[in-house]
């Protein structure tokens, strides 16, 4: 079997994965993955020229419900239950410091 996929570019994606392989395990994925892709390749042998595309394999729709206009709760009741709040609004602890680059 020819690799579609060499041990470079496991490499490079378990690193972009943060993944901290073993030689034997980039081995080991490296086959994995070309027989996964060397099979998939196959799909292009298939004639598909009458198949119709289609989302799903089964006939699903979705059941919405109406749109309807209603009362919303308010500020006070919306904010009843909050831990802490400011003013109008939630406070929640800070997640992001200043050297998070967002």
């Amino acid at each position: 079997m020819s690799e579609k996929i060499d041990q470079a570019q496991v490499k490079k994606v378990a690193m972009l994965s943060r993944l901290d392989l073993t030689d034997s395990e980039v081995a080991e994925f490296t086959t994995q993955l070309s027989a996964i892709l060397e099979y998939v390749e196959k799909m292009n042998t298939l004639d598909t020229e009458n198949v119709q595309p289609l989302a799903h394999c089964l006939p699903i729709t979705n059941c919405f419900r109406d749109d309807v206009v209603k009362e919303s709760l308010g500020t006070e009741k919306v904010l009843a239950n909050a831990p802490q709040r400011d003013e109008e609004f939630f406070k929640v602890p800070k997640i992001l410091d200043d050297n998070s680059g967002a």
